[in-house]
């Protein structure tokens, strides 16, 4: 396996488009690391420049102890999974594995070894001898991570490899290529555009908007300490309520006003670093499970008053939008509490996990 690092990397496009910007990063050896942001945010770029199958417009890229800027990527020692298979539909599964080796003129037997091995790995040993077509979209994906683990390679690059498959498989493959990881002990960067599977799979994330890396962290930090309003947006389902207000002093208390329904106090743990927004606008954000549920009832020391808007059963939770005057908050509560469209609502609010972001630079105060 190797270390991957990435330092001061660009990429520019014809007409002044950069697609990623000073982008950097130290993978350690075996270590699982996702990128993730929604559409056109250079995610797959950047894979694709480690991968050698885009340029870099400026920046370097190690792989071991080699920088790799002008190797090919047939010597880079990487093997890619797409998001398509790219399997071979005339090849048997057993061939679309061997490919590869066979054109680096491996002995035979030992190509047969590594294809057995691989398919015993991934539960393909009884669908060897068939083809493409014959398969689900989860076996051809199964094939397709196979074919990289015969290579042996250095490093692991997955392109959104998820995707095209239903929710179910998707769930499937997601604990299969986790188990893969720490079976080979292999060094993989991962993108995807879908946050689940990034605060699933990854040891650490990289949360990328618009080519810019927003926050490298462990997915637990990311989700408690997100460093702006875009990662703490992106991050979670349903995604973090926002409400727009300002600071004011009540008593010896430090309290949000955001509007009709919505006065808060500022949880004493953030008062000290919130003392310079007394009087001024700030953003409160708050998660869908610090408001209304059972954790918030026990640990509240604010309610809001609000109107039950649309209730959505999700089995063994629901989520309740309540309504103010002025916004739409969603809540995350067990199914069991009863919450019905047009009650009148003060859902309790867990204040101590609220966040706050600077409405000016968006980022989080704190």
């Amino acid at each position: 396996m190797a270390t991957v690092t990435l330092k001061d990397v660009n990429k520019w496009y014809p007409g002044n488009i950069r697609a990623v910007a000073d982008f950097s990063l130290a993978v350690k050896d075996g270590e699982f690391v996702v990128l993730v942001g929604p559409s056109g945010c250079g995610k797959s770029t950047t894979l694709r420049m480690v991968a050698g199958l885009e340029e870099l417009s400026g920046g370097t890229i190690v792989i071991g102890n080699r920088i790799v800027n002008d190797i090919p990527p047939k010597d880079r020692d990487i093997a890619m999974v797409f998001q398509n298979y790219a399997l071979y539909p005339h090849m048997t599964v057993r061939e679309n594995m061997a490919f590869g080796l066979k054109l680096r003129k491996f002995p035979k037997a030992e190509i047969t070894s590594r294809v057995e091995e691989a398919a015993r790995i991934l539960g393909l040993d009884t669908l060897l001898d068939r083809r493409p077509k014959a398969l689900s979209g989860g076996q051809r994906q199964r094939v397709a991570v196979g074919r990289a683990i015969v290579r042996k390679p250095s490093v692991f690059l997955f392109d959104e490899p998820l995707s095209n498959l239903d929710a179910k498989l998707r769930v499937q493959m997601r604990t299969e290529i986790i188990r893969l990881h720490a079976r080979l002990g292999a060094t993989m960067l991962y993108v995807t555009h879908d946050q689940v599977e990034a605060m699933t799979m990854g040891q650490r994330i990289v949360v990328m908007k618009d080519g810019v890396v927003q926050q490298v962290d462990d997915p637990i930090s990311l989700y408690d300490r997100p460093v702006n309003r875009f990662v703490a947006g992106f991050i979670g389902t349903p995604p973090m309520n926002f409400v727009e207000g300002h600071l004011m002093r009540q008593g010896e208390r430090l309290m949000f006003d955001g509007g009709s329904g919505i006065h808060l106090p500022v949880p004493h743990s953030a008062k000290e670093k919130l003392a310079a927004y007394c009087d001024k606008p700030v953003t409160l954000g708050l998660r869908p499970e610090d408001i209304g549920s059972a954790a918030a009832e026990s640990a509240s020391e604010g309610r809001i008053r609000a109107t039950v808007d649309v209730v959505e059963p999700m089995g063994s939770e629901s989520y309740v939008y309540f309504r103010t005057p002025q916004t739409l908050l969603v809540s995350r509560v067990d199914a069991h509490r009863t919450f019905m469209p047009g009650q009148e609502a003060t859902p309790a609010i867990y204040v101590d996990k609220a966040h706050f972001f600077d409405p000016a630079t968006e980022k989080r105060i704190g």
